[in-house]
């Protein structure tokens, strides 16, 4: 990677952050803005917003490019080059690639916010802690949703489908229920933070949030807050064994508000050992580095 300036944007459902870092190796910060999405005005106008974003960064810094990054809450279809999966569901459909290249008059390459999350912790973030040349990294994000992604020999793996790393529509269990994807039991109807508060309140008639929960699991005064930890714990090591057995990542690294569980990493990859189709766990369960970051360092990074 070079060392001249680069320049990404994370597109949220409620903000668009840009970022200008010194280069592709540093996490050195030339400027860092925000303006919002305002998603509820349709396409267009977050094609204006994200066109905001970028002459503001301009403007800013005084520094000019000719291919930026992008994040985005789904997918290019790689074959169709349309939008899909995407929670903004006014992007569902949309040329977002070409549409963006012509109206900033720059190449752009997209990637999805988990993938984005995934390299930045592989590039710049918690994997350099551990490993100097990793093979295979999963970044994983499980918090409203659950998503991942993978990146190998320092290379995102975004499939012939663009559907590399969702290991969050992968099958868990019918208990999880129908998704909206059309399935039922996906990964994210299982262990989201979402399912899991849906479960607390199915087993105890009481909305909690999730923080609240694992307190009351470990002050073991709740019993329908253990059922609750207990389930997320037993499907995180169904989930994750699969995903092990198939990739075998040296590393997988837990984003996420469910990812800062601290169960996770002791309890949780005690049942990832028993799942894995291997007599030991060599795998390294760590927490993320970069925080609300990462997304758009992810960007800056494609």
């Amino acid at each position: 990677m070079g060392r001249n300036p680069i320049w990404g944007i994370d597109l949220g459902g409620t903000k668009v952050e840009g970022i200008v870092l010194k280069d592709a190796t540093s996490l050195e910060v030339i400027e860092r803005l925000r303006v919002p999405t305002e998603s509820e005005h349709g396409y267009e106008h977050i094609l204006d917003q994200i066109k905001k974003c970028v002459d503001l960064l301009g403007e800013k810094t005084g520094l000019s490019v000719e291919r930026l990054g992008i994040g985005t809450p789904g997918v290019l279809d790689p074959q169709l080059q349309i939008m899909k999966n995407c929670n903004t569901t006014c992007l569902n459909g949309q040329p977002l690639k070409a549409d963006l290249e012509k109206k900033l008059n720059k190449e752009v390459v997209l990637a999805n916010d988990a993938n984005c999350f995934a390299f930045a912790e592989a590039k710049l973030g918690a994997v350099k802690e551990h490993f100097t040349d990793p093979e295979v990294v999963f970044g994983v994000i499980m918090g409203t949703g659950v998503g991942g992604g993978l990146v190998i020999n320092g290379k995102l793996l975004t499939g012939r489908q663009g559907i590399g790393g969702e290991w969050g529509h992968t099958y868990l269990d019918d208990s999880g229920g129908p998704c909206y994807c059309g399935n039922v039991g996906c990964t994210e109807k299982v262990i989201s933070g979402t399912a899991l508060q849906k479960f607390y309140k199915e087993q105890s008639g009481t909305f909690r949030k999730l923080r609240e929960i694992v307190d009351l699991h470990k002050q073991g005064k709740d019993a329908a807050a253990t059922k609750t930890i207990n389930r997320l714990l037993h499907f995180f090591g169904k989930g994750m064994a699969s995903v092990i057995n198939v990739v075998d990542p040296d590393v997988v690294i837990l984003g996420g508000g469910v990812g800062n569980i601290d169960l996770l990493y002791s309890e949780g990859v005690a049942q990832v050992k028993k799942f894995v189709f291997n007599n030991r766990l060599d795998t390294m369960f760590i927490p993320p580095k970069l925080g609300d970051s990462a997304g758009v360092f992810g960007a800056a990074l494609l």
